[in-house]
């Protein structure tokens, strides 16, 4: 006996597009291999998924869960010394993609479930990304100028009641 998919549905309001963007980047934080802090981003244009990116070691290298994260051998504070991490963020990851597959980003939004590191910023700005939504804040002062500078709009997301 076949039961229809919506018997297993339960009923619910259907979300705006931020909240539902911003689920597609929870569920992408799911995959992510840092032992830290789980991100996930969804890069969107006209309401359609381009790419999505999460945080993690470079593809085909051993993951943080199996070498240990230097940032915590080493006591590095939050928001600083980006560099030493041997993982790629999750909006790097959502742009590399973006390159791989031969696919423009420029005038899109990102949706990261925290707000990006200023490496990252300096990216999603040359990379032509026009707003940022985001739902989780980051210290990271120089990002936050580096948007204010530009014409890049950032929205902090707050879930529809």
């Amino acid at each position: 006996m076949d039961i229809p998919l919506t018997d297993y549905l339960l009923p619910m309001e259907r979300p705006d597009n931020d909240t539902y963007f911003m689920r597609m980047a929870e569920l992408v934080s799911t995959r992510s291999t840092c032992i830290r802090r789980a991100v996930g981003a969804v890069i969107v244009k006209e309401k359609r998924v381009l790419t999505t990116g999460y945080n993690g070691s470079p593809r085909g290298s051993k993951h943080c869960a199996e070498m240990g994260c230097v940032r915590d051998e080493l006591s590095v504070p939050s928001g600083t010394r980006h560099e030493l991490c041997r993982g790629v963020h999750a909006e790097q990851n959502a742009v590399v993609q973006a390159a791989y597959f031969g696919v423009s980003i420029k005038d899109s939004t990102i949706y990261s479930t925290t707000f990006p590191c200023s490496m990252c910023a300096k990216i999603l700005i040359n990379a032509g990304i026009s707003e940022l939504v985001y739902r989780d804040d980051y210290v990271d002062e120089l990002s936050k100028r580096l948007f204010e500078e530009t014409a890049v709009k950032v929205r902090h997301f707050r879930p529809q009641d």
